[in-house]
C-alpha cells in the first residue's frame, strides 16, 4: 500500500534527553536539568533520530534548532552539521535557528536570575548565558547566509522559528514578523505549551500571547504555533480567523506534564493542524506511526456524542496539513500529479494479519494497525532512500557505532562545569515559580474524570 511520506513538524535531537539524563521533569524544570547533558556530534546525532523517522514513514522534517554555544560562526557551523545529515540520508528537511534574545533559562531577566542566585554559582551562571547568546543580528545574519547558501537544493528549505513568547522580545518579534512577510517564508514558534507560559503571557502583555502576536503582524497562514495547549476560546476563534495554523505534539505533552491541547476543539473551527514528534515519543524514540495512534486515542473524551477525532483526519494532520506547516506546503502532503514523489510502501499483510474483516475502512486499519515494521520502502523526490530495512545512502551501523565512540569519550571539562551547575542552579529555578500560578480554576475543554 503506497501512503504520502509523513511530515514530522516539529522535532529537535537525535539522541533524546533521557539518554542524556534528563528525565521527564515539567517543562520548566526540564530546562534546567538538560544543562548537564552531554554535547554529541551534531551531524552523528541527527543522523541518529532521521534512521527512526524514515523507518516509520517520515519523509519531510521540521528540524528546530537551538542551543548552539558559540558566536555566529561556531552556530553556523553547526547548522550545516544538521543539514548535512538530512541531505546525505537523503531526507526533506525544513530547517530554523530558533531565535532567542531574552529570558533564557527561567521566565525573567538573565541578568536578575543569576542575581538571585548563591554567590558561588553566580559566575558559573553568567559563563553558561554567554556561551548561549548570540546577538539578535546574528540571527538573522544565520538566516540569510543559510537561506542563500541552501536556494539551489530541492530537499532542504531554511525557514523562521521565534522560540516562545518569553524568549523573543518584541523587537525580535517584529522584525521577524517583517522578513517573514518580505520573503514570504513561514514561522515556527512554540507558544503557550504550559501553565506557566500562559502566566507569562498575562504579565507581559496583561492579555492573551496570541492576541499579542496578531498585534505585532505575526499570525496568519505562515505561522504555525507549536503546542497550543493552553489556548482559550477566544485565542482559538483569532486563530481560525486569521489561518494560523497549529502543530499538535502529543506525546511530548504528555511526558512533560504540559496538558492535553483541545484537539477537538481545534478540529470543529477548521484549523490547520500539523503532528510533531517533538524531542521524543512515548517509547523514546521516533516512531511516527505510533504518534498517530497516541492522536488519535488522547482526544477520545467521555459520552456518546461528543465528536472525536477519525483515522482520515489524524493522517491528513500527518501529511497534506504537517506540509502546510513547511516551505514545502504546494510540493508535498498529497499523492497527486505536479507534487513530489514522497512517499512509504506499506506491507498490507502486517497490517491485516492474520484477519481483518472486509468492512474495516482502509485507513482505519492504516492508522491504527500499521507498524514501522511494516514499511518496505520510502522515497523521497523519486529516489528510494530506504528499502526492506536498509538505508541506500547511509551506513546505519556504522553511523551508530561511530556516535557511540563520540559518546564514550571522557568528559570534557566544560561537559562537567555544565553538569554541576545544572544540579546547583536546580533548586533555585523551581524555588523561581513558587506562587508563580494562581488557584484560580478555569474550565477544561475535556472532562475525561470527576471527583464527585
Amino acid at each position: 500500500m503506497l501512503l504520502p511520506g509523513l511530515v514530522n513538524a516539529h522535532h529537535h535531537v537525535g539522541l533524546t534527553p533521557l539518554q542524556l539524563g534528563s528525565p521527564d521533569h515539567p517543562l520548566e524544570l526540564w530546562f534546567a536539568s538538560r544543562l548537564g547533558a552531554r554535547r554529541p556530534d551534531l551531524y552523528l546525532d541527527t543522523l541518529y533520530s532521521a534512521f527512526e523517522m524514515i523507518e516509520s514513514g517520515v519523509t519531510t522534517v521540521q528540524h528546530l534548532h537551538g542551543w548552539t554555544p558559540g558566536r555566529l560562526e561556531e552556530v553556523s557551523e553547526a547548522a550545516n552539521s544538521v543539514i548535512r545529515a538530512y541531505a546525505d540520508i537523503g531526507m526533506r528537511v525544513s530547517y530554523s535557528y530558533a531565535v532567542r534574545d531574552q529570558n533564557r533559562l527561567v521566565y525573567g531577566d538573565d541578568d536578575a536570575f543569576t542575581a538571585s542566585l548563591p554567590a558561588d554559582l553566580q559566575p558559573m551562571m553568567r559563563q553558561h548565558f554567554e556561551r548561549i547568546s548570540l546577538p539578535l543580528e546574528d540571527h538573522f545574519t544565520l538566516y540569510e547566509e543559510l537561506r542563500a547558501h541552501h536556494a539551489a537544493a530541492s530537499r532542504t528549505a531554511v525557514q523562521l522559528a521565534p522560540a516562545n513568547l518569553h524568549w523573543c522580545s518584541d523587537q525580535a518579534l517584529e522584525r521577524l514578523a517583517e522578513i517573514s512577510a518580505r520573503d514570504q517564508v513561514p514561522l515556527h514558534m512554540h507558544l503557550l505549551e504550559t501553565a506557566y507560559q500562559k502566566e507569562y503571557a498575562r504579565r507581559r502583555t496583561r492579555g492573551s500571547a496570541v492576541s499579542h502576536l496578531q498585534q505585532l503582524g505575526l499570525l496568519g497562514p505562515r505561522m504555525t504555533l507549536g503546542h497550543g495547549v493552553w489556548l482559550t476560546e477566544a485565542d482559538l476563534e483569532l486563530i481560525a480567523a486569521t489561518g494560523t495554523c497549529i502543530c499538535h505534539n502529543c506525546s511530548s505533552n504528555l511526558r512533560l506534564r504540559s496538558g492535553v491541547a483541545p484537539l477537538n476543539a481545534f478540529e470543529r473551527r477548521g484549523i490547520t493542524v500539523a503532528i510533531g514528534m517533538d524531542e521524543a515519543g512515548i517509547n523514546d524514540d521516533r516512531d511516527m506511526l505510533q504518534e498517530l495512534r497516541m492522536v488519535l486515542r488522547q482526544h477520545r473524551v467521555p459520552g456518546m456524542d461528543d465528536a472525536v477525532p477519525t483515522c482520515p483526519q489524524v493522517l491528513r494532520m500527518a501529511t497534506e496539513h504537517g506540509a502546510a506547516t513547511t516551505p514545502f506546503h504546494t510540493w508535498v502532503g498529497r499523492l497527486e500529479p505536479g507534487r513530489a514523489l514522497d512517499l512509504f510502501a506499506l506491507d498490507w499483510g502486517q497490517v491485516t494479519d492474520a484477519f481483518l474483516d472486509e468492512e474495516v475502512p482502509v485507513v482505519d486499519a492504516v492508522v491504527q494497525r500499521a507498524k514501522s515494521g511494516g514499511v518496505r520502502l520510502v522515497i523521497v523526490e523519486g529516489e528510494t532512500i530506504y528499502a526492506d530495512g536498509r538505508f541506500t545512502r547511509v551506513d546505519r551501523a556504522a553511523v551508530r557505532r561511530e556516535l557511540a565512540r563520540d559518546m564514550a569519550r571522557p568528559w570534557t571539562a566544560e561537559e562537567k562545569e555544565k553538569r554541576r551547575l545544572g544540579k546547583a542552579i536546580f533548586p533555585h529555578v523551581k524555588a523561581f515559580y513558587d506562587g508563580y500560578l494562581d488557584n484560580e480554576v478555569r474550565e477544561p475543554f475535556y472532562r475525561p474524570s470527576s471527583t464527585t
